[in-house]
């Protein structure tokens, strides 16, 4: 990939940001990117899951949605929800096994791959590779563990609430955002701006919690009348942390409050 160096540059300076790559030394990230090519998929592109037992693919730019679909009935579920730094499918990388799933761009995404067997040999030659893979591996692991604790444990509204409480971007990494430095200076209480999924549509929420998209914009609704959330330029926004903190806890009490949703 070193023939397009301006782009060449550009994915080393994004992945060295990226919980995969942070404090890494470079010269093993260029020992990694001289294997890779340059991908591009357009939004809304369906992809067929075969291909990444031929592929190892990383996210330069964009968002993928990965989902199981019933074929008898069409519902289907989110399982993740893919950013830059992420590697598509890592389960297929460590296993050769498929996986049964449809991943969905949802913006135009910019990509690099990689045969798979050349990632394989890749890691094998860099075992401090290690020191960030296994905890990114333990980390989607973690979010698969909270999406099944949630669908079994919790109605809808508490769903939705941990659902966004774990995209939201903590305030010393919005330290850079000269709106939120001007609102924290003024007193106000603090905004909190949300990670991959601050402009989704409902319906997207909704597979990200086992919902559907009415139920979904209800409860929507209700937190930006109370005041909860604060949707500006198509972006969601948290303006009241510790509320939406208590509908995570336990939402019953607050579905017999009001008992309209």
């Amino acid at each position: 990939m070193k023939r397009d160096p301006v782009y060449y540059a550009y994915c080393k300076k994004t992945l060295l940001k990226t919980r995969l790559f942070s404090g890494l030394d470079e010269s093993v990230l260029d020992d990694m990117l001289v294997l890779f090519r340059r991908d591009t998929w357009r939004r809304g592109t369906r992809l067929n899951a075969e291909i990444f037992k031929v592929r190892f693919y990383l996210i330069i730019e964009g968002r993928l949605e990965v989902s199981r679909v019933n074929p008898d009935t069409g519902k289907s579920i989110t399982l993740s929800l893919l950013g830059p730094g992420d590697g598509i499918d890592v389960v297929t990388l460590l296993n050769n096994e498929p996986h049964e799933v449809m991943p969905v761009a949802i913006d135009d995404i910019s990509l690099i791959s990689v045969p798979i067997k050349d990632a394989r040999d890749w890691i094998d030659r860099h075992p401090e590779f290690n020191r960030n893979f296994l905890p990114y591996l333990g980390e989607q692991m973690r979010k698969l563990e909270d999406l099944s604790t949630d669908l079994a444990l919790y109605d809808t509204m508490t769903r939705l609430a941990r659902l966004i409480l774990r995209h939201v971007v903590p305030l010393h990494s919005q330290s850079k955002d000269k709106a939120q430095a001007s609102v924290m200076e003024s007193g106000q209480d603090p905004v909190y701006r949300l990670d991959l999924i601050n402009d989704l549509h409902d319906e997207s929420l909704a597979r990200m919690v086992g919902s559907v998209r009415q139920v979904v914009n209800r409860h929507l609704q209700h937190w930006r009348k109370q005041g909860v959330l604060h949707k500006k330029n198509f972006k969601t926004q948290v303006t009241e942390l510790e509320a939406l903190q208590t509908y995570a806890n336990d939402s019953r009490e607050h579905l017999q409050k009001n008992k309209a949703l």
